[in-house]
């Protein structure tokens, strides 16, 4: 898996500003504790390089970007310090060159149809989108995105909590940047306990998990339609009679046989089942991988490969 499936299977790329190269590991922990083991940091102050080396070395697990990259030399540096992808502003084609040259990741910066074309004619496929927010945002990609149907986009700037959804909803978005997760504040006082809380408040909205039905092995029909028409009942919900399983509403599926799971199994919904994926796999949690559903070539639906309490559990697109 290349590094930019990574970060789009991450979701969220935290852009980082340190001024103490110090301070960039107990940083990266503090993110990977929120449940996000990614960052770029920027070659806005002169720790960047130090801060990268560090994080590359007591860190490996870290998806590691070096950000604002505006000459081959920065790119150089960032590179040999440890960075698996350089990130930049705007389109230096220099850049972009040595880059290819060195058979390393880049996602320049675009703001317009002519900036997506150089990058298109150097053979990319990622760019990143800056100031995004303030050039016209989503709309503004969406409509670029209509014409260059091979192109993916990380809008950065203007990108926070209460947006991020918006954006990761279009699946021309690849990730999504943002330091709202990163406060200067935070990280001048070494408040890394708020960024781990920020950070997962973050991942937990990106990713949306909620229950959405609970399915019960009845084991029959008869059982099954009993059980469907008892819970309707009591929940003041319509029954629905189906072909394998009959629903009480939306909320109970009553299995007309025996299926996954010993009591039955548990539908989780999410915004992005293969992120969702992702980001459960790093939390411990194994997946059958036999049991992957496609949708217009898009993993769907996937059971986790262990039951807990009984139950199966699949993630399901909402």
């Amino acid at each position: 898996m290349d590094i930019l499936e990574k970060l789009s299977l991450a979701g969220l790329v935290p852009v980082i500003k340190v001024d103490d190269a110090a301070d960039a590991v107990p940083l990266c922990r503090a993110l990977s504790d929120g449940g996000l083991p990614v960052a770029e940091i920027t070659f806005r102050t002169a720790a960047a390089e130090e801060a990268i080396r560090l994080v590359h070395e007591q860190l490996p697990e870290v998806i590691l970007c070096a950000g604002t990259v505006l000459t081959t030399d920065q790119a150089e540096r960032a590179v040999k310090a440890g960075a698996a992808a350089i990130v930049s502003p705007g389109l230096n084609p220099e850049v972009v060159r040595w880059c290819l040259d060195h058979d390393v990741p880049v996602c320049p910066g675009t703001s317009n149809p002519s900036d997506i074309e150089v990058a298109l004619s150097l053979g990319l496929t990622a760019v990143k989108v800056f100031p995004a927010e303030a050039i016209g945002g989503l709309k503004l990609i969406k409509a670029m995105a209509a014409p260059y149907t091979a192109m993916r986009f990380m809008p950065t700037g203007g990108v926070n909590e209460n947006n991020m959804l918006d954006y990761l909803a279009f699946d021309k978005i690849m990730c999504c940047g943002g330091s709202w997760m990163v406060p200067g504040d935070a990280i001048k006082a070494k408040d890394w306990g708020r960024i781990t809380a920020l950070t997962r408040s973050a991942v937990d909205k990106m990713l949306g998990l909620e229950i959405r039905h609970i399915g019960i092995n009845s084991g029959d029909p008869e059982k099954a339609l009993a059980d469907a028409k008892a819970l309707a009942t009591l929940m003041g919900w319509e029954v629905k009679e189906g072909n394998s399983s009959d629903f009480a509403g939306t909320g109970f599926e009553c299995m007309k046989k025996q299926g996954r799971g010993t009591n039955g199994h548990v539908a989780i919904g999410c915004n992005n089942v293969a992120r969702a994926k992702w980001h459960l796999e790093r939390r411990g949690y194994a997946f059958d991988e036999e049991s992957a559903g496609y949708k217009n070539g898009k993993l769907n639906i996937i059971y986790l490969r262990d039951e807990i309490a009984g139950f199966a559990l699949h993630l399901a697109q909402k």
